[in-house]
């Protein structure tokens, strides 16, 4: 799984990369920064309850298979 850092800087990189040449373009795209933090916040959220979450699909899953 690519770490939190990974995933910016390949953003960040595919960022500066839409931003060509022109100095009068601007800051970094909204969809890009949108995509960073949404990236982000997965992370943030997957990283501390992966057990709990892999469980509860689990979980689920059983329930759905062994019909009830």
């Amino acid at each position: 799984m690519p770490t939190l850092t990974g995933v910016l800087a390949a953003l960040a990189a595919l960022a500066e990369r839409l931003r060509g040449e022109d100095p009068e373009r601007g800051d970094v795209p909204g969809w890009v920064m949108i995509t960073v933090m949404t990236a982000a916040l997965v992370l943030a959220i997957l990283i501390p309850f992966r057990e709990a979450i892999v469980a509860a699909v689990t979980n689920a899953l059983s329930s759905v298979t062994s019909g009830g």
